[in-house]
């Protein structure tokens, strides 16, 4: 199609919108600056914003009279069903800018306009009829006719509204030989249904019924009627939905009086009030466990190992002060006096070998650094367990009580427990709250630290410090311990147990003050993965001591089909699915495109063309929406190695995406899901992970954080090991999905199935990773919508009980491995901290 070349040109787009034709708007548009670039114009009817449409279709015959390089800068844009009524409209297209889109006008084709009237006349007429409520079942019947070819056809698409509010959508496709007895035409024109139980009250509602996409209104309808003759039964139907209504205001009510009333409750922002009243919970259970338990027979030596090199002398009093107050007795302290530079430190360090037998000194008159004067320590320890304790540092009074009785009660041989930090004024501040063992987060960073407890027989098979990882000793430490044990013998402690020193020197302050520490950890990281057998590259996240991995793809790459349901929202859905065909760079995919009942036009012409594009099938489900088994019915039709499941308002970014997800997915045979970071357009994180639990079923962490924000301890930037993941962006092994039985489409149709499915695989003995390395962005709720509306309460509550009915006595959900105690799950996570008086469940 030719069209002749703007005669003006006010900004650096060109365009031409070169009218209606059919049902399309076409013509073409592009940047002339960025000839490269799709352009995304803006369509107004009637003076109205209705849509965006993207420039991305050949036009030869354009870029051969502009001698343009842009390829893609057609477009067609389908006129909405709205405005196919036989009355005129005016259509206006605006550049990125605002600025007109130029039209020739019909009056005089010499000049231009800036818009263009169209009226076009329905290709359908209908006849049709309700025949009300019969039998139970609202029934009635639907005949189309072409009114170019005269042809009578059935199977019309029929929406179903109570009271105005759409209940239901049902196909005209059932027998009538009545209706074609006495007027001829399509037999197969017939509907009923059966209002859901969630819909029927006792009392007289009004029904309409319209045909889609046109919006046209039946013969017959409205019907007003009472679906519900039995008294009692509409007394049970109007007391279910009451408690629905109060479930929904009570919901309500509780969140604004949390947000209202002045809280007792305690948060990171106010740690030291909590930390205080934690240490003397966690005394009482000790004392009250001792009481109930005495003390064992025997008890295991422990080795407290503490190089020592010129400390302050206050701090390095209270360090040893702390550990003379342990109620756990039989320890020996261990003080490597390393090149003996302070004779203060020295000669009080004597004191205290005088003062008691369990402290023994081993004075260094040589330097050793921190690796060589702990290996000393090492090798002077008698004990069955080791410990490792800076000079500047403390213990609290119970730690080395809780560690080896949690030792005896698991039989794990490394445990660590949580810290804090304790600043000049003895203010208690910056917890690290840790999960239980996390390999894929001890890759990103030391999160293990303090306190750390090893078995000494394990401590001498893996070897020395290694003073070639000086500034990440400990992390390579960590490391080489998890290649000596299995990882279900690395217990987590999950009381704060130890207190940094905060020093401006220290690394508790400013890594900035060790920067030799950077180089050493991506050092350390590595060679762990070499040793493994893993093939990886580390470096650096930012010049912290935070390390970003990026596995190796996999000689044989795996397929994955991509699955998104979408319901009309058309332009949302086309842009979902051609990000993903512009942008990835992966191989062996394929996108489902799941129709769930789009009534539009619009939607039928992209179904057709979709259907038409490589790569993307489309499956169409006429049933009610079931998130739940849409994604499943659409991995029947998949034989790919993963699925990825994608909602239609998630626009990825990076070309290598799907390879990030997939080879982390394959770095270890015991990963099953891996999920994303995804963004909100204004570059805050809607997800980062979720967290479980009884309090609040499951919560997303860090959500409204800046994207560029670390998180609590590095969470929303390093990858990390999850007790569940959005089903928003999720890749899942095939046959582990299939092995589980998919989404629970019978009891969480709407809410919560990824996190149930998360769960599942879990229990199954896989891992959840939560990719930080994948970054996308998701409008969410475009896709479906609030859980908060009315009419959706009463089903979000179904749900909810289903879900803590299932899970409420198993241990993945009472304590989610992924997350602390500590904080709470139906609050702010990572911020709002769980009654530090509580006992421990």
């Amino acid at each position: 199609m030719s069209s002749p070349v703007p005669l003006r040109q006010l900004t650096n787009f060109q365009g031409h919108f070169d009218g209606v034709t059919g049902r399309l708007a076409v013509g073409w548009a592009f940047d002339a600056n960025a000839p490269e670039d799709v352009t995304e114009l803006h369509v107004l009817i009637d003076e109205q914003e209705v849509g965006t449409i993207r420039c991305g279709q050949p036009r030869p015959d354009v870029q051969q009279v502009l001698g343009t390089t842009a390829t893609g800068l057609g477009f067609a844009f389908p006129i909405p069903d709205q405005f196919i009524d036989d009355r005129p409209h005016s259509l206006s297209l605006r550049f990125p800018d605002r600025s007109v889109v130029p039209t020739l006008d019909p009056e005089d084709p010499s000049r231009l306009s800036d818009s263009c009237t169209f009226r076009i006349r329905s290709k359908y007429e209908y006849r049709s009829f309700v025949d009300g409520l019969k039998s139970g079942a609202l029934r009635g019947w639907i005949q189309r006719i072409d009114t170019l070819t005269g042809e009578v056809g059935g199977h019309c698409h029929i929406l179903v509204t109570m009271d105005d509010a759409p209940i239901a959508q049902v196909r005209a496709d059932r027998y009538r030989g009545d209706v074609t007895a006495a007027i001829g035409g399509e037999a197969n024109c017939g509907f009923e249904l059966v209002v859901p139980n969630s819909r029927r009250r006792f009392g007289a509602v009004r029904f309409r019924f319209f045909v889609m996409p046109e919006n046209v209104e039946l013969g017959g309808s409205p019907v007003e009627t009472s679906i519900v003759t039995d008294q009692l039964e509409g007394r049970l139907l109007d007391l279910s939905a009451t408690i629905a209504r109060l479930h929904g205001e009570i919901t309500s009510l509780r969140r604004q009086m949390v947000d209202l009333i002045p809280s007792p409750g305690y948060n990171l922002g106010d740690y030291d009030r909590w930390a205080r009243a934690y240490y003397d919970s966690l005394r009482a259970r000790m004392a009250e466990r001792r009481a109930a338990d005495g003390h064992p027979a025997a008890e295991p030596l422990v080795s407290v190992i503490c190089p020592t090199y010129k400390p302050e002398m206050n701090d390095f009093t209270a360090a040893v002060e702390s550990v003379i107050a342990q109620t756990y007795r039989n320890w020996e302290l261990i003080i490597v006096d390393d090149g003996m530079k302070s004779v203060p430190v020295a000669a009080r360090i004597e004191e205290y070998c005088r003062a008691d037998s369990r402290i023994r000194s081993v004075p260094l008159k040589k330097n050793l650094g921190i690796a060589g004067a702990t290996n000393v320590g090492l090798k002077a320890a008698r004990g069955e367990w080791i410990v490792f304790f800076d000079h500047d540092d403390l213990l609290v009074d119970v730690a080395l009580e809780v560690m080896v009785a949690d030792a005896r009660r698991t039989g794990a041989k490394i445990l660590y427990s949580d810290e804090d930090k304790i600043d000049q004024a003895g203010y208690f501040l910056e917890p690290n709250l840790k999960p239980d063992f996390n390999y894929r987060y001890l890759l990103g960073c030391n999160y293990i630290c303090h306190l750390m407890m090893v078995d000494a027989a394990v401590m001498r098979a893996v070897g020395e410090i290694r003073s070639e990882y000086d500034g990440a000793q400990d992390h390579d430490l960590v490391l080489r311990l998890t290649e000596a044990v299995p990882h279900a013998q690395i217990h987590h402690v999950p009381e704060v147990l130890y207190h940094w020193r905060k020093t401006p020197n220290s690394t508790a302050v400013a890594i900035g003050n060790k920067t030799y520490a950077i180089d050493a950890g991506v050092r350390c990281v590595g060679d762990h993965l070499k040793r493994v057998g893993k093939k990886a590259s580390v470096s650096s996240l930012r010049g912290l001591t935070l390390y970003r991995v990026d596995w190796k793809a996999p000689r044989a790459q795996p397929s994955v089909t991509v699955i998104i349901p979408f319901k009309d929202q058309i332009d949302i859905t086309r842009r979902c699915v051609e990000t993903v065909l512009a942008t990835t760079d992966y191989r062996k995919y394929d996108i489902i495109l799941v129709n769930n009942w789009s009534l539009t036009r619009e939607a039928e012409l992209f179904c057709a063309e979709m259907a038409a594009t490589p790569r993307v099938r489309v499956l169409t489900v006429e049933e009610g929406f079931n998130y739940s088994r849409l994604n499943n019915l659409a991995t029947r039709d998949s034989s790919a190695d993963f699925y990825f499941f994608m909602n239609n308002d998630v626009f990825v970014r990076d070309a290598g995406w799907l390879k990030t997800l997939v080879n982390e997915a394959m770095s270890c045979d015991d990963i099953g899901i891996v999920g994303g970071k995804l963004l909100y357009p204004n570059d805050t994180v809607q997800h980062v992970g979720v967290v479980v639990g009884p309090a609040g079923v499951a919560a997303h962490v860090h959500r409204g954080l800046d994207g560029n924000e670390y998180g609590f301890i590095g969470r929303a930037q390093l990858s990390h090991e999850v007790s569940a993941v959005t089903a928003a962006g999720m890749l899942i092994r095939a046959d582990l999905f299939r092995a589980l039985g998919g989404f629970d489409e019978q009891n969480l149709t709407v809410a919560y199935n990824d996190v149930d499915l998360c769960l599942r695989v879990r229990e199954a003995g896989y891992r959840i990773i939560q990719c930080n390395e994948f970054v996308a962005y998701h409008h969410e709720s475009l896709s479906r919508g609030s859980d908060n509306r009315p009419e959706t309460e009463a089903r979000f509550f179904a749900e909810t009980q289903f879900m803590q009915e299932k899970w409420r006595d198993r241990p993945i959900y009472r304590n989610d491995p992924a997350y602390s105690r500590h904080f709470t799950v139906d609050l702010q996570p990572f911020f709002d901290l769980a009654d530090p008086a509580a006992p421990p469940s």
